[in-house]
């Protein structure tokens, strides 16, 4: 039987192997989310790094895009000069947050090529034409998703 500790472990190389590969993130970053996820409470890029065997460096890419995504929150406890790392209470909420503005990010790119193409022959207009309904799709459905979920949390 397992340890507990084993059990952390192993939970946090799942992470790093599932989570990596589904979000497009190197595993370090499926690994640290895993650590932060699971702590009970803030740790120090010094934590961190010892949790992880990671370099300063990849620590710090690692916690910037964990930040980005919307999972992680980087701040300073009362009295600290050290910025600390947790894994947010809304860490999901988030996520999804981050999701939709990359789409939305995109839809104003299909909206800006569609007005710039419209010279284009009709199969390239098409494509504009199909990437900016898509994107319109992807937008308003994420929005809906992420009242939803915030509604299911709530109730």
């Amino acid at each position: 039987m397992a340890s507990p500790a084993g059990g952390v472990n192993g939970l946090i190389d799942d992470f790093g192997l599932h989570i990596g590969r589904a979000m497009g993130w190197p595993p370090m970053a499926g690994r640290a989310a895993g650590v932060l996820m699971l702590s009970e409470t803030p740790m120090t890029m010094a934590e961190l790094q010892a949790a992880l065997d990671a370099s300063k460096g990849s620590m710090s890419e690692t916690t910037r895009l964990l930040m980005v995504s919307g999972t992680v929150r980087r701040f300073k406890e009362p009295g600290s000069r050290q910025y600390v790392y947790e894994w947010r209470d809304d860490a999901w909420t988030g996520c999804l947050q981050h999701q939709l503005e990359q789409t939305t990010e995109l839809l104003a790119l299909a909206e800006h090529a569609r007005a710039r193409g419209a010279d284009l022959p009709e199969r390239q207009r098409g494509r504009l034409r199909e990437m900016h309904e898509y994107y319109t799709f992807m937008t308003r459905s994420l929005e809906a998703l992420l009242g939803e979920y915030a509604a299911s949390r709530d109730g």
